[in-house]
């Protein structure tokens, strides 16, 4: 599950209006809080299919993990978009790139919601990957354009929101969607809120035509001549172990409780709430075990999730047990991203 900021700043009207200072660029917060709104309907998009999971097999005529691998397609596009997207990208105005990439996603949402069979339905989801690495890739620069260099921190913590409501709120809602509409249904509502986010980016993000002072990287792939130092393909080797375990652990989740824990599909929205909101605490709580002791926390972390899925095979056959010990593994697992992102901020005592 996506990262979240602790807190979504309320941005107050006075400020909102306040002029800015000479020399320096206005603040354009209904942007950012249009940014904020696909950001939720990004994240929502993107994780689906994890609420989803048993009733899209069956209907597909595939099986559950056939399914799963639309979330493995997404994450493959989205990192060989975030690679070349800036090169690809070359001159285009930054609003108009943004809006492309809202109506793709607006687009994958349809086409997974139809998809006859499997290929189109892969089709969908790899689209959605596409958004996912061109989006994030540009997020933080686009903030520093649309308010004051102050102000930056503030703007990507508004972005986060977003993802804080939908870590929170997307599984959950999709299971019980999923109960009530069907799972088209609950993939379809996505694309009336990629909609919307469309419109209000197109009313309220100011024209970013592309820096032509930065020069192109001559290979998109030149970031991987990092990986010759030990010290960072050790790093990264260990970042994707991670996030390779945690996914296929929260992909998978319905199918356990339905055949393992035999639970009913309110059940499962319930236990998928309880992993968003532990995830949502957690991330809150994150700040406290950084600082000196981030290398600790770094290698804390994946070992008692590690312990917590071995647990859950002896007591699969238990709901209360489940419920505590996914509730817990949402705890750890949601902030863990903070932390390998605050890896890079400086140095740090293990």
């Amino acid at each position: 599950m996506e990262t979240m900021a602790p807190q979504t700043p309320i941005i107050s009207t006075s400020e909102q209006q306040k002029p800015a200072g000479r020399g320096q660029r206005p603040a354009h917060w209904g942007g950012v809080f249009a940014m904020s709104l696909c950001v939720f309907a990004l994240i929502a998009s993107e994780f689906m299919p994890v609420s989803l999971l048993t009733p899209m097999a069956a209907e597909l005529q595939v099986s559950e993990g056939m399914v799963g691998q639309g979330i493995a397609i997404s994450g493959l596009f989205a990192v060989l978009t975030s690679l070349c997207v800036s090169t690809l990208a070359g001159g285009v105005n930054r609003k108009t790139l943004l809006l492309g990439l809202t109506a793709v996603m607006a687009v994958s949402g349809a086409l997974v919601a139809l998809a006859p069979g499997y290929p189109l339905f892969m089709i969908g989801r790899a689209l959605i990957g596409v958004v996912i690495g061109g989006f994030w890739s540009m997020s933080a620069a686009t903030a520093m354009r649309l308010v004051p260099a102050h102000q930056v921190p503030r703007a990507l913590a508004i972005f986060n929101g977003g993802n804080a409501l939908a870590t929170v709120l997307a599984a959950p809602l999709g299971s019980y969607l999923g109960a009530v509409i069907g799972w088209r249904g609950a993939f379809f509502c996505l694309v009336p809120v990629a909609a919307l986010a469309l419109a209000w980016q197109w009313i309220s993000l100011p024209s970013m035509k592309a820096d032509k002072r930065r020069r192109p990287a001559g290979n998109v792939f030149g970031i991987f001549a990092a990986f010759k130092s030990p010290a960072i393909a050790c790093g990264m080797a260990a970042c994707g172990a991670f996030f390779m375990g945690q996914f296929v652990l929260f992909t998978y989740v319905r199918p356990f409780l339905e055949t393992v824990t035999r639970v009913d599909v309110a059940t499962v929205s319930l236990v998928l709430l309880v992993i968003g909101v532990a995830g949502f605490a957690g991330t809150l709580l994150i700040g406290r075990f950084l600082g000196n002791g981030l290398y600790r926390t770094l290698a804390t972390i994946p070992a008692l999730m590690a312990v917590i899925a071995a647990a859950l095979v002896p007591t699969g056959g238990w709901p209360a047990a489940v419920v505590v010990l996914l509730g817990l593994w949402g705890l750890m697992s949601t902030p863990a991203p903070v932390a390998w992102w605050s890896l890079g901020g400086g140095s740090h005592a293990g």
